[in-house]
């Protein structure tokens, strides 16, 4: 990721951060609604109204993230710390539906600056409901001429036995990004991944 030329100490962290969901950040920067549910070539035309590239993206998912990318990300947590919470069903593979709300999960990133620095989910426990998730993200492969990956029976197995959890997974090189003010990732990892 590229940095937005803000260091740490320039970014306010004594107030009290943003919230937005997922759909306030698409309608206030975007222009656009998204349900979750939206078919490819609503996704393609949502797309195409607002002159977001989309190229041969193949799925919902990857048109979803470049509107993303183009026209939300670069504005948050400029002012401050922003969590954007409750995504869309199709971008959490792993993350348990939010009571009431079909298709929205109980997902939340934090942004600084204009870069991510955290993804946080509740787990998905439940077994049969994970099974159909990855049985759909089979199919889909397949119809896109992609790999299709045998289901995780062992996981499955063990989310019947597994309590109610969530994670929290931190990126500790955008964070010395954001305290350095490093304008590319590339600045502050020992080594990049074509690198290896």
């Amino acid at each position: 990721p590229k940095g937005r030329g803000m260091t740490g100490a320039q970014l306010p962290v004594q107030t009290p951060f943003e919230r937005l969901t997922v759909r306030q950040a698409l309608s206030r920067y975007a222009g656009i609604t998204v349900r979750g549910d939206e078919s490819l070539p609503e996704m393609r035309a949502l797309s195409e109204s607002i002159g977001c590239q989309v190229g041969g993206a193949a799925g919902w998912d990857d048109i979803f993230f470049q509107i993303f990318l183009d026209k939300v990300e670069p504005h948050l947590g400029t002012q401050r710390p922003t969590f954007v919470s409750d995504w869309p069903l199709p971008l959490a593979a792993l993350a348990r539906p939010k009571p009431h709300e079909p298709l929205t999960v109980e997902r939340f990133e934090l942004y600084a600056a204009g870069l991510e620095l955290a993804n946080a989910f509740g787990e998905l426990c439940d077994p049969v409901e994970q099974r159909a998730r990855f049985v759909a993200e089979a199919e889909l492969r397949r119809q896109q001429g992609k790999a299709v990956y045998p289901v995780d029976e062992k996981l499955l197995a063990a989310l019947a036995h597994m309590p109610p959890t969530c994670g929290v997974a931190m990126g500790f090189d955008r964070l010395v990004m954001l305290g350095t003010g490093a304008p590319s990732i590339r600045q502050v990892l020992a080594f990049a991944d074509d690198e290896i």
